[in-house]
C-alpha cells in the first residue's frame, strides 16, 4: 500500500465514522479562507498531509495536485515553465491550498476577461460523506459525458466532498503587458469606457477604479492593465490614453514593478481600501452585478473591479436589506465577504436562496453527503 492509498483509507475511514455517529467535520487547508461563509463548525479533517504535484505536462497545459498542496508551491512550479494559473487566484495568508482555492471559488482581477477557477477545473478526485473516493472529468476540455461534476466543486466551501486531487489547465504567461493609471475619471465616467473598450478587440485582462481618500484634494483613479501579444498592448495603450483624454482624464502608463505591486495588492485584499475598515461595525461586502450596471446610488463608495462586475464596499450588517435589494435590481446579487468584529451572528452571509433554489441545493447536498457531516452551516443549503 503507497502512502496515497494509505491516507485515503485514513480519511475514508474518518468520514465512514463520522458518518454512523453523524459527527460533522470541517475540512480545512491553510485556513486562510476561514473568515468565508456562514459558519465553521465540526471536527477539523485536515489537509496538510495530502500534497504534492501527482503530474505536470508543460506541453499539455495540465497539472494534477493533491488537495492540500500549498497554493504558492503550485504557481512557483508554472513559473519555472514560464506558466500560470491565469484567473489569479487570490491566496489571503501564506497557507493557502489549491484545494481551498477550488472550494472557495474565488478568482482575482483577471476573473472578468480570462475567466474563473470553475473554467479551469478539468477533473477531480472526491471523497464523498460516504466514504467513497469518486472520479469525475479527467485531464483534457472534452473528457465530460453528462453532468460535469468538476466544475461543481467550485465555490462549494467543502459542501459536498472531500477534494482529494484536482487537474487543473494552465497557460502560458502573456508576452505583454501594461498598466495605465487614470485619474480624473467619476465612477460611471469609468464605467462607460470600460463598457466600450469591453466591444473592442482590446486586450483588455483586468480594471480596478477606487477614490484614493489619502489624496488632497481626494482623487478618483482607474487603474486598466492590457495582457497579450506585445504587439497588440503596445498598439492598445496610445489608443486606450486619448480616450481617457476624450473623456476628460488623464493617462500615464505605470512602472511594471510598482503596477505588479499593485495587482498583487488588489488580489490580496491589501491595498488601502481593504486594510482598514472606516468603523467598527463594517462589514466587506462583495456585489456581484452586470458589468454595463451603472454606478449604484449608494452612501459608500465602493472599489470597482472585473470592468464593472464586482463591486466592493464597506457597509454596516445593517445594510444588507438595502444592498440585496439594489444589487437584486441591478441584476446581481450581494454577500457579505468579511464580518464586523462585533455583529450579528444571524446576518445571512450569502443572498438568501429562492424555495426552488434551496430544494435543488438541499437535494444536491443529500446526493454527496448523505449524513451532513461536511461543513454543515457554511452555506445555504444546509439551512
Amino acid at each position: 500500500m503507497n502512502a496515497d492509498t494509505d491516507m485515503t483509507t485514513l480519511m475514508a475511514g474518518r468520514v465512514r465514522a463520522a458518518a454512523r455517529t453523524g459527527t460533522p467535520l470541517r475540512i480545512r487547508g491553510g485556513g486562510s479562507k476561514d473568515f468565508y461563509g456562514q459558519a465553521l463548525r465540526g471536527d477539523v479533517l485536515d489537509m496538510d498531509a495530502y500534497s504534492g504535484v501527482i503530474s505536470y505536462e508543460p506541453s499539455e497545459l495540465v497539472v494534477t495536485v493533491r488537495g492540500g498542496t500549498p497554493l504558492a508551491e503550485l504557481e512557483a512550479l508554472l513559473a519555472e515553465q514560464g506558466q500560470c494559473l491565469p484567473f489569479e487566484p487570490p491566496h489571503f495568508g501564506p497557507h493557502a491550498t489549491v484545494g481551498g482555492m477550488v472550494a472557495s471559488g474565488l478568482s482575482g482581477p483577471a476573473r472578468a476577461s480570462s475567466g474563473a477557477v470553475r473554467d479551469y477545473l478539468l477533473g477531480v478526485v472526491l471523497l464523498n460523506g460516504k466514504g467513497e473516493c469518486l472520479t469525475f472529468g479527467g485531464q483534457v476540455m472534452k473528457n465530460v459525458a453528462g453532468y460535469d461534476v468538476s466544475r461543481l466543486m467550485a465555490g462549494t466551501l467543502g459542501t459536498l466532498g472531500v477534494l482529494m486531487e484536482l487537474s487543473l489547465k494552465v497557460l502560458p504567461v502573456a508576452p505583454g503587458e501594461a498598466t495605465l493609471q487614470c485619474s480624473g475619471l467619476s465612477q460611471q465616467k469609468a464605467l462607460d469606457l470600460l463598457n466600450r473598450w469591453g466591444g473592442q478587440p482590446l486586450p483588455l485582462n483586468a480594471s480596478c477604479w477606487v477614490r484614493d481618500a489619502s489624496a488632497v484634494p481626494t482623487q478618483d483613479l482607474l487603474f486598466v492593465r492590457l495582457r497579450g501579444a506585445l504587439a497588440a498592448v503596445e498598439a492598445a495603450c496610445p489608443r486606450m490614453v486619448a480616450d481617457v483624454q476624450a473623456a476628460g482624464g488623464q493617462a500615464v502608463p505605470m512602472d511594471p514593478s510598482q503596477a505588479g505591486a499593485d495587482w498583487h495588492a488588489c488580489r490580496e485584499q491589501t491595498l488601502p481600501f481593504f486594510a482598514q475598515p472606516p468603523s467598527p461595525d463594517a462589514c466587506l461586502w462583495r456585489l456581484s452585478v452586470p458589468q454595463t450596471a451603472p454606478a449604484m446610488n449608494l452612501p459608500y463608495v465602493p472599489l470597482v473591479e472585473w470592468h464593472g462586475g464586482l463591486r466592493w464596499l464597506w457597509a454596516p450588517a445593517s445594510a444588507a436589506e438595502q444592498l440585496r435589494q439594489l444589487a437584486g435590481q441591478a441584476g446581481g446579487h450581494a454577500t457579505l465577504f468579511r464580518r464586523a468584529a462585533l455583529m450579528p451572528e444571524n446576518v445571512p452571509v450569502f443572498t438568501p436562496l429562492s424555495p426552488v433554489q434551496s430544494r435543488i441545493q438541499r437535494e444536491l447536498k443529500k446526493q454527496f453527503d448523505p449524513a451532513g457531516i461536511f461543513n454543515p452551516g457554511r452555506m445555504p443549503m444546509d439551512g
